[in-house]
């Protein structure tokens, strides 16, 4: 969603660390394409020039915005994240910091508590949501449905995420409802009915994705292909929840079936990461969720040196990883994930919009969004070194400050 840039031109000056996403001979940083003491024009809410700061283009019309060295980065991306949602989880998290396990079947509490909420509650706690991650450098973020799991209630949670995301994913296929799960209710293999039909028809007019979760306590391999084929059939993009409880279909289903993106890949077996890296699908990594359910972190080392890309995402939920933070993303994915800085940076930038299938975010490069975060430091290397702090002193989007 755009708020609109048109008709201003911005000179964005004195920036002691630009990173691009753009690499070039005479850049430092490999992929992140690094400018020393640079500027960013902006024009109509687009990049029109990077470069040196001396070397900017300067006019009466231009306002100019002095940075005072501090480093700038792209926007963040953040492909994953469940922001349409009532109630609290907190107790479900404190019972599993004092020993009990996580599993997928904690979505259910959460699905009566958005069904009971109101358009407008779920509005305004969707707004909030919007503001925070404003405030820690996201520009660019997917939502998901999936806490309805009915027809009424997943169709009014895709068109409330459509108000403030063209990034809206169709998760009617998170888990199974109570009320096909009772001893006499319909069954699953009934509800992917209804998921594939009059649920998928009512929610693909808000959506541009869908998505599945292929786990066991959630939907098997059959039943997730039926959703996924029957989306990809209405028009839809591909994602898929795969491989986050153990090894399982999810990987090698994602790749089959030209899945944009793969989420979790927690535990992977050496097919699915050369299916992955023989493929275009992107392997999503959520670190809040291996750090908020004390489940192993992913091997993303494995995955980088197999050339497999890889994006970092918040999957900001009530249940697994209630944080909207990417810089705390960053910050736990070079701790205990084996990345570098550079490329937990990259990742969450250039590799979200890879997630999407986005060309116009995730860089600063003349024709791009100029979506971006001001980091009250020198380098982005902070956002690592600096755990925990609110790094993050401005953020643009589509060349206007949002926070």
């Amino acid at each position: 969603m755009t708020d609109g840039g048109e008709g201003r031109r911005v000179l964005l000056t004195n920036v002691g660390e630009l990173v691009t996403n753009d690499p070039g001979a005479d850049r430092d940083g490999g992929p992140l394409g690094i400018v020393r003491d640079a500027a960013v024009a902006i024009e109509d809410g687009r990049v029109a020039w990077v470069g040196p700061a001396p070397d900017a283009p300067v006019d009466d019309d231009v306002e100019v915005v002095d940075l005072g060295g501090r480093a700038v980065i792209p926007g963040f991306v953040d492909s994953h994240t469940h922001l349409v949602f009532g109630g609290d989880r907190a107790e479900e998290f404190s019972a599993r910091m004092s020993g009990r396990a996580y599993e997928a079947g904690g979505i259910r509490s959460t699905v009566g508590a958005t069904r009971a909420a109101t358009d407008d509650e779920l509005r305004a706690r969707l707004a909030a949501f919007v503001a925070e991650l404003h405030r820690q450098g996201t520009t660019t973020f997917e939502v998901k449905t999936g806490y309805g799991l009915s027809v009424h209630d997943e169709a009014r949670l895709a068109r409330l995420a459509a108000e403030v995301t063209d990034e809206v994913t169709f998760l009617g296929a998170h888990v199974v409802p109570f009320e096909y799960r009772e001893p006499d209710g319909p069954g699953a293999d009934a509800y992917v009915d209804l998921v594939v039909g009059e649920m998928l028809e009512a929610c693909a007019p808000h959506s541009r994705w869908v998505d599945a979760f292929c786990e066991r306590g959630a939907f098997t391999e059959a039943q997730s292909r039926r959703v996924l084929e029957a989306g990809r059939a209405a028009g839809l993009g591909v994602r898929v929840h795969g491989n986050q409880l153990g090894e399982g279909p999810g990987v090698r289903l994602a790749v089959e079936l030209g899945a944009a993106s793969v989420d979790h890949c927690t535990y992977l077996s050496d097919e699915d990461v050369a299916a992955l890296a023989g493929s275009e699908t992107v392997a999503t990594l959520l670190p809040g969720v291996e750090f908020s359910t004390r489940q192993p972190y992913p091997d993303t080392r494995r995955l980088i040196d197999a050339g497999v890309t890889v994006a970092l995402a918040s999957d900001c939920n009530p249940g697994s990883s209630f944080t909207s933070s990417m810089p705390f993303c960053i910050a736990v994915a070079v701790r205990d994930m084996g990345m570098t800085p550079a490329e937990a940076v990259w990742a969450s930038t250039a590799g979200g919009a890879l997630a999407l299938r986005r060309s116009d975010v995730g860089a600063l490069r003349p024709g791009m969004r100029a979506d971006l975060a001001v980091l009250d430091a020198p380098s982005s290397i902070h956002l690592a070194y600096r755990p925990g702090v609110p790094i993050v002193a401005q953020t643009w989007k589509d060349g206007r400050r949002v926070a």
